[in-house]
C-alpha cells in the first residue's frame, strides 16, 4: 500500500483521506458526522499508553462501541431504501493519527462500513516532550476539520454529529455550529479558541474556512456517548439539540423518533446488542423509558415503540411506564424538536465555554 502521505491531503495537522472521490456529497441534504475513539470504536487514545495500544492493535482486535456497527449499517440501508442513497454520507472525524489509517480502514471494512472520508490529526509529531500535551488538545483540530467538510457540503446541508464525553465534543460540535451561523464576533471566537488552547496558526486557518461557507447552521443534532460516566445534566446547558446518551440503543430510539429509522432496523440494532454483546431484555426497556423520563421520546414515538416492544415479547401487555409521555409540540419534515411543557432551548442564545462544571 501507497504511504499515507501520498493517498492524503494535509492542513496544518489535519490530514483527509477521501475515499470516494466521485461522491457528490455537494448534492447530500443530510450528513452523519462520526467521532472514533470511545464513540464508535471502544479505543483510547488520550494518554500516551493508550495511544500506543491503539498504534499496534490489529484491526480485528478493536472493538466497537456496542451496536455502533449495527446502527451505521441500519442508517445506510434506511437511507438507501427511502431516499435511493447508494452510499451512506458518513464521514469520521479521529484524534487518531494517520499512520493508523490502513488499520482502521481495514476494520470499516469488516465491519461494512464505507465512509466516504475520514479525517485524522498528524499527532505523532506531538510525542516530544514540549508537545505532549497537545495530544489531548482537539478543539483546533476538530473544529478545522468540521469546516473542511462543511466547504464541501451543499449550503441547506443537516449534520448528524457523534461524539463521546471523554474529550470535548459537545463543545466542538456547538463551538463549529457557533461559527457557521455567526454567534460571535471575530474577537469573540479568538478568545474562545484561544482559551481552549488552540494555535494561533491554526485560529487563522479557522477563520478563513468560516469566510468560505455560506452564514447557515448545518448541525442538526448532537449525540453525545457518555463513556465516562459524565452526568447527563451537565449538557443542558448546550440546549436540547444536544443529547448525552447511556448507549447505542437509545441513540437508535431517538433516531426512530424522528423517521431516520425504522422499527425494521432498531430491530437489527437490538438482535445484536442483545446476541453480541449481552444486552437483556430488561436493560434495554430501562433506557427506553428513561429517555422518557428525560423528556426526550414524545407520545407519539412512546406508543409506537412499546408496541413494537410488545410484539417482540420485551415486554407484556401490562407493562406501564412510570412517568407519562408528552405529546410533540413542534415537529418539522417528522423530526420532533420541543415537547409540551417548558423545557432548556433547543439552542441556546449564548453558551459558556470557558467554564466546565462537570
Amino acid at each position: 500500500m501507497t504511504h499515507w502521505k501520498q493517498r492524503s491531503t494535509t492542513n496544518l495537522d489535519v490530514v483527509y483521506f477521501d475515499y470516494e472521490p466521485k461522491a457528490q456529497i455537494e448534492s447530500s441534504p443530510e450528513v452523519y458526522v462520526w467521532d472514533l475513539d470511545k464513540t464508535y470504536l471502544d479505543t483510547s487514545i488520550d494518554s500516551l499508553g493508550g495511544l500506543f495500544r491503539t498504534i499496534f492493535e490489529k484491526a480485528f482486535t478493536k472493538k466497537n462501541v456496542p451496536g455502533t456497527q449495527s446502527l451505521i449499517r441500519s442508517l445506510g440501508r434506511y437511507r438507501k431504501k427511502n431516499f435511493q442513497e447508494e452510499d451512506l454520507p458518513i464521514f469520521f472525524v479521529s484524534a487518531s493519527p494517520p499512520q493508523m489509517e490502513s488499520k482502521i480502514y481495514e476494520k470499516f471494512l469488516l465491519d461494512e462500513i464505507r465512509p466516504l472520508g475520514m479525517f485524522y490529526k498528524d499527532n505523532l509529531r506531538n510525542l516530544a516532550p514540549k508537545r505532549i500535551l497537545f495530544l489531548k488538545k482537539q478543539v483546533g483540530y476538530k473544529v478545522q476539520s468540521l469546516l473542511q467538510l462543511r466547504t464541501r457540503l451543499c449550503p441547506g446541508v443537516r449534520m448528524i454529529c457523534f461524539g463521546d464525553d471523554s474529550e470535548s465534543d459537545a463543545n466542538i460540535y456547538n463551538l463549529f455550529s457557533d461559527i457557521c451561523a455567526r454567534r460571535h464576533t471575530e474577537a469573540q471566537l479568538t478568545e474562545i479558541l484561544d482559551d481552549f488552547g488552540v494555535t494561533h496558526a491554526q485560529i487563522d486557518e479557522i477563520l478563513r474556512l468560516q469566510s468560505l461557507i455560506v452564514i447557515q447552521d448545518p448541525v442538526e443534532k448532537i449525540y453525545i456517548n457518555l463513556a465516562t460516566d459524565t452526568d447527563p445534566e451537565y449538557y443542558l446547558k448546550f440546549g436540547r439539540r444536544t443529547f448525552p446518551t447511556s448507549n447505542t440503543f437509545q441513540v437508535a430510539l431517538d433516531l426512530v423518533q424522528d423517521q431516520r429509522l425504522s422499527l425494521e432496523e432498531l430491530g437489527m440494532i437490538i438482535d445484536e446488542l442483545t446476541q453480541k454483546f449481552g444486552f437483556t431484555n430488561d436493560q434495554l426497556v430501562f433506557a427506553f423509558e428513561e429517555l422518557t423520563r428525560r423528556r426526550i421520546l414524545g407520545l407519539s414515538s412512546f406508543e409506537m415503540i412499546k408496541n413494537y416492544f410488545i410484539e417482540k415479547k420485551m415486554i407484556s401487555m401490562s407493562w406501564t411506564t412510570k412517568v407519562e409521555p408528552l405529546r410533540e409540540k413542534v415537529i418539522d419534515s417528522g423530526h420532533v424538536y420541543e415537547l409540551e411543557g417548558f423545557f432548556e432551548p433547543w439552542i441556546p442564545r449564548h453558551i459558556d465555554y470557558f467554564n466546565d462544571y462537570r
